[in-house]
């Protein structure tokens, strides 16, 4: 069905794709794997036709059941393309957030799928709200009449994820590529997610390209795989065989450094020995002593957060309605020590992140006492792209905490030399170089964005994090330095962690307690080891089951 022949892609000289080769056959998934940055999304969007100008296409061309869609040298149709996208073709973009249109309601954006490439099969309104209102139902959401009438804005990342999940399928079209489609999903609605697309492919035999930095994930629902690295294709195969019996050094790496209580696959003996530490991680983040009275050892809580309940206001119509007081975090207790972490796991749009805010003070709507021991904690966002101000340099954006604490103390505790130092070295500490630090946000992948994100909130040295979704967007060996660092951090400075995410095998990793959450009700707290091994509550259960 595909086939791309050495495919070369440069930006201002510098190679972001180097000579690829791929095909595709039709029903086929193919998951194309590698770190952040490493040329998977440039590939997806220049076989869309939706390369980025400053882009070139210096060799190779793209056939599609043999048409040639695109060629170096020639300037491409543009009519054409437009003819194959959505029709036969379309794409599951990384971040929804900017992908979507803030100005429209979710509905009214799917609909003109319909619109645009359906018209004559869709000419009745009620017949195309039908449509959409299942497709929505198909990838997971509830309430989809609330979600058909509501605007970006107001749906979490992962509800978000999945209208934009529903936008690309509702045509079925021939090929689908998915750019990271179940970064900000629970494990639940990402089992929903593969099936929704393996379904689709069974159906009606479609393709698909399937870019992920999940390797688990990518071994569930992928028939080949393609190991990218440094714009370079270093390894293809089918997928067990990449898993069981890679070939080289990188896809070793890769498979090694894949979080959980247990190695999806033995590594040889004769790996490296920071390869086999990766293997450990787990162990000794288990042997760490839980602070405060469960520990054995008493001390004050860093933060007490007592029978808490957060609200939002909404309008229950369009124009006239009044204004409804809704509830989404239903008294919630719990604690967090110095050194401790704490980790949060529950489905996206449980209140895991308006429980955050809440505690930050960014939503006042709350009932319930709040006690924090540190002066001024810090949050990782969750969606990078929107928490990075895009007119700011990377450099600007890192030293800007050091600013906001000198303007707060009244003094100059960092000089500008101090400042760009430590901001640099911040950058080398997430896993990116001094190149970046002139860089803007747009001109970094969605990975290298949240390391940004993640180096804001460390710069500062501060006691407590708040931690949305930290590595969602992080390939695996980039999410283990990063991991890597957090712990490293915590135990240097005696950090203490709130850490979200719908990981329940990196939540594993890092944490010292658990606490499961589901409709803004948290329903389960426990020492981890003691959750995973006798979980208490039905939803706990099916939490572990899926992981």
């Amino acid at each position: 069905m595909i086939s791309i022949k050495n495919l070369t892609i440069s930006f201002s000289g510098k190679k972001a794709v180097d000579g690829i080769s791929l095909q595709l056959e039709p029903g086929e998934i193919l998951g194309l794997v590698g770190e952040s940055g490493s040329g998977k999304s440039v590939t997806a969007l220049t076989l869309m036709g939706l390369l980025a100008s400053e882009g070139v296409m210096e060799t190779g061309e793209i056939d599609f059941n043999g048409q040639i869609l695109l060629k170096a040298g020639v300037k491409p149709d543009q009519k054409l393309l437009r003819s194959y996208r959505g029709d036969h073709m379309s794409m599951i973009f990384q971040e929804p957030m900017t992908s979507l249109n803030p100005t429209m309601k979710i509905g009214p954006q799917i609909d003109e799928q319909l619109l645009l490439h359906a018209k004559n099969d869709f000419k009745d309104a009620a017949e195309r709200k039908k449509r959409v209102l299942e497709t929505l139902e198909g990838v997971g959401l509830r309430d989809v009449e609330k979600v058909y009438d509501s605007y970006p804005h107001q749906l979490s990342g992962g509800m978000r994820q999945r209208a934009m999940i529903a936008m690309a399928v509702i045509l079925h079209p021939d090929l689908i590529i998915a750019d990271e489609p179940t970064t900000a999903l629970d494990v639940t609605i990402q089992n929903q997610i593969v099936k929704l697309l393996k379904d689709i492919r069974d159906r009606e035999n479609n393709s698909m390209i399937f870019i992920t930095h999940d390797l688990n994930l990518a071994r569930r629902i992928c028939t080949r795989l393609a190991v990218m690295k440094d714009g370079k294709i270093v390894e293809m195969g089918p997928t067990e065989d990449i898993f069981t019996k890679p070939q080289t050094d990188y896809a070793k790496k890769l498979i090694a450094a894949v979080p959980g209580r247990k190695k999806s696959v033995a590594v040889d003996s004769a790996e490296n020995e920071s390869d086999k530490n990766v293997e450990n991680k787990s162990e000794s983040k288990a042997d760490k002593k839980i602070v405060g009275e469960a520990g054995g050892t008493k001390k004050s809580p860093i933060l007490t957060v007592n029978d808490l309940s957060v609200f939002y206001n909404e309008r229950s119509n369009k124009i006239f309605g009044k204004t409804v007081h809704k509830c989404v975090v239903e008294h919630a207790s719990f604690e967090i020590y110095p050194g401790e972490t704490l980790g949060l796991v529950g489905e996206s749009g449980c209140g895991k992140s308006s429980l955050c805010k809440a505690i930050l003070g960014i939503n006042k709507d709350i009932t319930g006492s709040v006690k924090s021991a540190t002066v001024r904690p810090q949050m990782v966002f969750q969606d990078p792209y929107s928490s990075l101000n895009p007119s700011k340099s990377i450099g600007w954006l890192l030293e800007e905490p050091l600013r906001a604490e000198d303007m707060i103390e009244k003094s100059i505790k960092y000089t500008k030399e101090m400042r760009r130092e430590m901001a640099i070295d911040m950058l080398r500490r997430v896993g990116l170089d001094e190149y970046y630090y002139d860089r803007m946000p747009h001109q970094l992948s969605g990975g290298q964005r949240q390391r940004v994100s993640i180096g804001q909130a460390l710069i500062t040295k501060p006691s407590l994090i708040f931690a949305d979704e930290p590595v969602s967007a992080l390939d695996v060996t980039i999410q283990d330095q990063v991991l890597e660092l957090l712990e490293s951090l915590q135990e240097e400075y005696g950090l203490a962690y709130l850490f979200i995410s719908h990981d329940i095998n990196v939540i594993y990793r890092v944490s010292d307690r658990i606490m499961v959450m589901k409709k803004g009700q948290i329903l389960e707290i426990g020492d981890k080891d003691q959750l995973f091994d006798n979980p208490q509550h039905p939803y706990t259960k099916e939490l572990l089951a899926e992981s």
